[in-house]
Parts: structure tokens; C-alpha cells; sequence
């Protein structure tokens, strides 16, 4: 591939054959790290769990920071600073979980105008 290159000078020869070599072995390690350890089933199987947990996780936030609004507003609540800090985290939980959606959804749109 490389032998019409650099007769008068090795040096383009020899970085075009080292870069080739680097290439081939980043591949190799790119082939090793893209298979799972242990097949595709289990490696979906230990992410969807996990994402399902994280967004009953928000849910569960959200919905006890409006039960905490109507217990406020009944007047069940005293400490306005610890209702207005698990409030504060409700709105954190759900901003984080929007943020991490739509880095999917960028990544989904990214996949999708990849050429073939």
C-alpha cells in the first residue's frame, strides 16, 4: 500500500506505516471495548432497569413536592425552610431528567444523519 511512497526519504514511509500500525490498533481495541462482556441481552437488560429506577426515582420527587404544596397549604407544615428545600429538589430531580432526554433525543438525531 505504502511502496510508491517516500524512495528518496524513509521518513514518509515510515510515519505513514506507524500511522497505519496505531490505526489497526486502536481498531483492535475499539472491537474489543464495542462487544460486551456478556452479550447484548444482559447489557440491555442492566440498562433499562436502571433508567426505569432513575425515572421512578424523579416521579417519586415530583409527586411528593406536590404533596408537600397541599400540605403546606393546609397548614400541616410548619418549617417553610425544609418544604421550600424539597421543593428546590423536585425542581433540580426534574431539570436533571429533562436535560438527560434531550441528550438522547441529540444523540438519537446525530445517529440518525449518519451516512451508511
Amino acid at each position: 500500500m505504502v511502496d510508491g511512497i517516500g524512495d528518496r526519504s524513509g521518513l514518509a514511509r515510515a510515519a505513514i506505516e506507524a500511522a497505519l500500525k496505531r490505526h489497526s490498533e486502536a481498531l483492535g481495541r475499539a472491537d474489543g471495548a464495542a462487544k460486551p462482556a456478556s452479550g447484548p441481552a444482559e447489557a440491555q437488560g442492566a440498562f433499562a432497569p436502571s433508567l426505569g429506577e432513575a425515572i421512578k426515582s424523579v416521579d417519586q420527587t415530583v409527586k411528593s413536592g406536590d404533596q408537600l404544596v397541599d400540605q403546606v397549604l393546609s397548614g400541616q407544615v410548619s418549617d417553610f425552610h425544609e418544604a421550600a428545600s424539597k421543593l428546590k429538589e423536585a425542581e433540580l430531580g426534574l431539570r436533571f431528567a429533562l436535560e438527560v432526554r434531550n441528550k438522547f433525543v441529540d444523540a438519537y438525531r446525530e445517529v440518525m444523519r449518519m451516512s451508511v
